[in-house]
């Protein structure tokens, strides 16, 4: 027995240095995508907030992506969907066009005033460029999986500077209640060198690290119990807003979808409203990235409506069928509702706004795993307590429902308890667990 085992340890190194080869060409190949992605965000959004004229524009800019994808990118337009189709049913490479029509379609969204994110746009160009090596280095079934999980890991890792929750990431997200550890080393390396050569092409992340956070000790039985019924309700309120955003979203797409039948018309009608509702509020902060206001969620009080109008404005704008993520509109979404539960709750304010920009997206994502890693990666390890306790808390309070309709669900949420599915209710049989898709 003692003999098979020096075997099998002896053939895991030939492994190991395969795939720390293939997942580094991953890492350099996702970082440096990030790297024009962030770069190129950075320039429309400077660009965008010095002409603010240009929002009148969105309808024609919404139109014009519209367009792009219908004529050229039909076979890529389920984006973050088809890269987890890929992995849970491989098909075919994922064109290469994915890449630059992302980048873009995101591009455009944010230079003309919509409300959107990055990630997605990171994860699409990051796997597609990885999926790429599938043909060179002829990969097939579990391998191809993996690497496009590798893909994933680093594009998520490179665009927040975040490479452990990254590797978790792209093992977390595919499957509700399970983990693939078959791709955490090579996850895992594709993130950390993702991080590492977006880094060294000269960008560089929002620093959001916290001071002075309250440790969660139960020695005080009054105080400690305070604080923990508090991040447990904090959780609730975060995974209901992250169930709010997700429902949200999907039935605007469905509305657009159901009453404009020719596809370009309906980001064009989409970004009429946006650039009609910027211009009735008054204000551009609830559009594009909104970092300068997740940076102030952590320094002062917020009108505590904040967050709704980002969740509509955000839900808008990817409804009507503008590209871009979902991720950093959620950190907005976290980090107000935050913000606004500091009026009554006996936490401090930055602590509860960072607490709401990890849970509110680990909810919706469904990887409280990942978005607990990312709390102590972005704001320290004192934070970790109360943020897991959030971060679990809205998961389980979210539901089945999620931002990515590809994601499957490998074991519920709550055992022996029946699941949501549409308007009919129908238990996971565990031999079925794998091939069930939440309708969200």
């Amino acid at each position: 027995m003692k003999g098979l085992q020096d075997i099998q340890q002896v053939f895991a190194l030939p492994q190991i240095a395969r795939w720390l080869a293939i997942a580094t060409v991953s890492g350099v190949l996702c970082g440096t995508a990030s790297a024009v992605l962030l770069a190129s965000l950075d320039w429309a959004t400077d660009w965008r907030e010095a002409h603010r004229w240009i929002i009148a524009l969105l309808p024609l800019g919404g139109l014009l992506s519209g367009l792009i994808y219908h004529y050229v990118g039909r076979s890529v337009e389920a984006g973050n969907n088809l890269l987890l189709e890929e992995i849970h049913n491989p098909r075919q490479i994922i064109p290469l066009r994915m890449a630059p029509l992302v980048l873009l379609g995101t591009v455009i969204t944010h230079f003309f005033g919509g409300s959107a994110g990055r990630e997605g746009t990171a994860l699409q160009m990051g796997a597609s460029l990885a999926d790429q090596l599938t043909k060179l280095l002829q990969l097939k079934g579990s391998d191809r999986r993996i690497l496009l999980m590798t893909g994933i890991s680093g594009g998520f890792a490179s665009v927040f500077g975040t490479p452990i929750a990254g590797a978790v990431f792209g093992l977390e997200v595919l499957t509700i209640g399970k983990l693939r550890y078959d791709g955490l080393f090579p996850c895992m390396v594709a993130a950390i060198v993702g991080d590492y050569v977006t880094l060294k092409w000269g960008l560089h992340h929002t620093d959001y690290r916290l001071a002075n956070i309250p440790l969660l000790s139960l020695e005080d039985f009054s105080s400690g119990s305070a604080a923990l019924l508090s991040a447990v309700f904090a959780g609730t309120v975060f995974g209901l807003v992250a169930r709010l955003f997700a429902e949200a979203t999907h039935k605007m797409g469905q509305i657009f979808k159901a009453k404009i039948a020719y596809p370009p018309l309906r980001p064009f009608i989409g970004g009429a409203m946006v650039a009609i509702a910027v211009w009735a509020v008054g204000t551009t902060k609830y559009i594009g990235l909104g970092i300068p206001t997740i940076v102030d969620a952590f320094q002062m009080l917020l009108p505590p409506w904040d967050f709704v109008a980002k969740l509509a404005f955000t839900a808008l704008t990817l409804g009507a069928g503008f590209k871009g993520g979902e991720v950093t509109p959620l950190f907005f979404i976290g980090a107000t509702s935050g913000n606004a539960l500091s009026l009554f709750l006996p936490l401090p304010t930055p602590l509860l706004a960072g607490m709401g920009f990890v849970a509110v997206f680990g909810a919706a994502a469904n990887t409280p795993l990942a978005s607990t890693i990312m709390a102590m990666e972005l704001f320290g390890l004192p934070a970790g307590a109360f943020a897991g306790i959030a971060c679990v808390v809205s998961y389980l309070v979210s539901g089945h429902a999620g931002i990515y309709r590809a994601q499957r669900i490998g074991l519920s949420k709550y055992p022996k308890v029946l699941v949501e599915k549409g308007a009919s209710v129908q238990p996971i049989a565990p031999d079925k667990a794998q091939n069930q898709t939440p309708d969200s």
